[in-house]
């Protein structure tokens, strides 16, 4: 896996073997990122299920200003620490571990978020509860947009009580990523 654009590109970073995470792809990272290119510069990032902490790096490296990447999994936060350092990230970048409802809750009364990466694992069910989480906790900015990963069979509802709403929807082959920003 490599940094597709930016001040790191071309470097790589190490993914975690086997199937316990589900890296973007460059096809679809690229595509992602040429939707939020223009809310990048200087933009406050949260990747929530960060993985290996590829969107996250990748945000940062297109010129974001800071980033918090949390995992739930010990494994997966070493790795993003250790990719983080190698691209030189280490000290735009803040590494937590936790479950998200829990890093949702620290998060609270904090750094408002101008663009957040939701890629729970597909079929988790989480997706709905962490955009509830995001938007009714106060953590994200004026004009923040959520980019959600899921599989295509997932639709993302709008929210019955009007906090927010897809901006767009995107496919690429059994990948799905829809665009949420508040109403």
């Amino acid at each position: 896996m490599r940094i597709i654009a930016g001040s790191a590109r071309g470097q790589t970073i190490e993914t975690l073997k086997g199937t316990g995470t589900r890296p973007t792809t460059d096809r679809v990272r690229e595509s992602v990122f040429s939707i939020l290119q223009p809310r990048l510069q200087e933009a406050r990032v949260l990747d929530l299920f960060a993985g290996s902490g590829v969107m996250g790096l990748e945000a940062l490296s297109r010129g974001a200003a800071r980033a918090v990447l949390a995992d739930r999994s010990p494994a997966c936060v070493r790795l993003i620490r250790k990719n983080a350092d190698r691209l030189g990230f280490a000290g735009r970048c803040t590494v937590v571990r936790g479950d998200y409802r829990t890093v949702i809750r620290k998060l609270q009364g904090g750094a408002r978020f101008d663009v957040v990466f939701l890629d729970p694992p597909y079929g988790s069910g989480a997706l709905p509860e962490a955009l509830d989480g995001l938007f009714s906790r106060g953590i994200l900015a004026e004009g923040a947009v959520v980019a959600c990963e899921h599989g295509v069979d997932t639709v993302i509802e709008d929210d019955a009580q009007t906090r927010y709403a897809a901006c767009d929807r995107r496919r690429y082959g059994s990948t799905g990523y829809t665009f949420v920003t508040a109403r």
